[in-house]
């Protein structure tokens, strides 16, 4: 598809009513998809055909005392990952003294369960394996509900 013969006008058209901020057809935001959206044109024709015009714009703008409102959203964009990026160094830091830490906790424990797997097979010294008790949960039990019992010293239950 050809560009328009008046295209280059009506993008200067564009761009006079946009940096006089009086827009006809767009929010008037200093970006080429609004400069193109005043234009009437595809925004391609700003960033393939008519590069020469955009930069104008962007220059214009900037000469103006003015930052574009891509280059502004962008700038926050970048200063929000920067500092998400540090929050995130401080992260990793801390995991990363948490694995040292862990790691020795492992080692001390199987240092430990060695010699004493050691001391089981030699026999030198004493050590039982205690038997395995299955706890009951130790929620209390409300007066009246099954499981609930009042005992005496003597471990009788009242009547």
């Amino acid at each position: 598809m050809s560009p328009a013969r008046d295209e280059r006008d009506r993008i200067r058209a564009a761009m006079d009513r946009i940096l006089g901020g009086t827009p006809e057809h767009s929010n008037g935001a200093l970006t080429i998809v609004a400069l193109a959206t005043e234009a009437s044109v595809p925004r391609n024709a700003l960033t393939q055909r008519h590069t020469d015009l955009k930069n104008e714009f962007y220059e214009t703008v900037r000469a103006r005392g003015g930052t574009p409102d891509s280059e502004q959203r962008l700038r926050k964009q970048v200063r929000k990952l920067k500092e998400r990026r540090a929050a995130d160094a401080k992260e990793i830091a801390r995991w990363k003294a948490d694995v040292e830490g862990l790691v020795g906790a492992l080692h001390q424990a199987t240092t430990e369960n060695q010699l004493l797997r050691q001391e089981l097979a030699e026999r030198t010294s004493v050590i039982r394996a205690l038997p395995v008790q299955l706890r009951r949960p130790t929620a209390p039990a409300q007066p009246g509900h099954r499981g609930w019992r009042d005992e005496d010293d003597d471990g009788a239950v009242p009547e």
